[in-house]
């Protein structure tokens, strides 16, 4: 007897409940959780369906393409050593999530009884960390008309930090032409990198400035810096340099007056105020000729005395 289109569709949903009683499969209420660090988060793993009674579950945490456990034979282990617990049945939950636990994470189920024996999800956790305080740098004063750059940086963020200036408690915009009090001003502003470059400094740029890094987990500011712009005084520099130019004249004028005069000629020593060395004691000098001739003399005249 030939079935019906209506029988067959009922054997054919039998027969795909008869198969899902036998077969473990898993769902997740989400697959990209994110969390501030610190806090408690939940990576859920569902069993959907399953025969068997006692099955084998492991967690494993996959960072940069290396797995490693995380819970092994029904106990919390690796990174995650008395950090997480295990919520019947198989969701692993992280009670003090830290940035190093951002990563991908694989639920595992094995159910030897069931006829599909095997199925595993993939979980992708973020841990978001609040900005540190940002190292900020602004000039203490600037020429007006000169260019000057203010830095902003902040490394420990996660997701990366962007960058806010503020200039006398007011947010600088990314754009000058959109405030009226910035509008003549010329500058460029990254809120990627934290730099804010002017081109050419006015007198209305001076002020106390402090730069914000934020993310989705929160933000940190600088302290306040203040930058004072003032006016080049091109009479004082032409004086200071005709000052300096007259100086270093009248010195040379001097140095060459004295050479013409010679008093920086050096003296020569002559034979008629040359002293010979005095005698010391104890010391035999070289007698001269005429002091041998006397005394040959002397005793030439003592040998010819009479003897008594």
């Amino acid at each position: 007897m030939a079935l019906t289109p209506l029988a067959c569709v009922l054997l054919l949903l039998s027969m795909q409940c008869y198969i899902s009683t036998l077969a473990v499969i898993l769902k997740t209420s989400n697959a990209k959780p994110w969390v501030n660090e610190f806090e408690s988060i939940e990576l859920s793993c569902m069993i959907e369906s399953i025969s068997t009674t006692n099955p084998r579950i492991e967690w494993k945490k996959i960072k940069k393409g290396e797995p490693s456990y995380v819970f092994f034979e029904k106990e919390i282990a690796g990174d995650l050593e008395k950090r997480a617990k295990i919520r019947e049945p198989a969701t692993l939950v992280i009670l003090n999530a830290t940035r190093a636990d951002t990563a991908d994470y694989r639920c595992e189920v094995t159910a030897p009884n069931d006829q599909k024996s095997f199925d595993e999800i993939l979980i992708s956790l973020t841990v978001r960390v609040k900005p540190v305080v940002p190292r900020c740098s602004v000039p203490k004063s600037v020429p007006v008309g000169k260019p000057a750059e203010l830095h902003c940086l902040e490394e420990e963020g996660y997701p990366k930090s962007q960058y806010q200036w503020f200039r006398n408690k007011e947010e600088i915009p990314e754009d000058p032409k959109s405030s009226p009090k910035f509008f003549n001003s010329t500058y460029t502003l990254s809120g990627e990198t934290g730099t804010l470059k002017f081109s050419a400094v006015r007198k209305e740029d001076a002020g106390e400035y402090y730069c914000r890094a934020k993310n989705e987990a929160g933000f940190s500011e600088c302290g306040a810096q203040m930058m004072e712009v003032y006016d080049i005084n091109i009479a004082g520099i032409i004086l200071g340099v005709v000052i300096v130019v007259t100086v270093l004249l009248c010195i040379t004028v001097g140095i060459f007056c004295a050479y013409k005069r010679g008093y920086f000629t050096s003296q020569k020593q002559t034979g008629n105020n040359y002293k010979a060395p005095a005698k010391g004691d104890g010391v035999d000098y070289v007698r001269t000729e005429d002091e041998v001739w006397e005394n040959k003399e002397m005793l030439f005249f003592l040998l010819r005395l009479p003897r008594a």
